[in-house]
């Protein structure tokens, strides 16, 4: 391949997130793994990934409406920033 000029494809890195310390206070699991609701609007779930793309990762955070099954808010940004997921919960209220 070297002699024909020919590399092979290169895959991006995957984006560093970064993972809280052990020792450190974590957020209650209010919902304790019990994914169902009795009617719309009563539960709301939130999720995060990253997309790669041309021009680099894209984070995306979704919020879902447990009952319906239906995605009620998402956000998107080109950093991992904090209230990601809570910004794309404020969109589903």
């Amino acid at each position: 391949m070297r002699q024909a000029g020919l590399r092979g494809a290169f895959r991006a890195k995957s984006p560093h997130t970064p993972r809280p310390d052990p020792g450190t206070n974590r957020t209650a699991d209010l919902v304790e793994w019990q994914y169902s609701a009795t009617s719309p609007n009563h539960l709301r779930v939130a999720d995060i990934s990253h997309i790669r793309t041309f021009s680099g990762w894209v984070y995306v955070a979704f919020a879902i409406d447990v009952f319906s099954r239906m995605v009620v808010g998402w956000q998107v940004s080109t950093s991992l920033y904090t209230d990601l997921a809570l910004d794309a919960l404020e969109v589903a209220i």
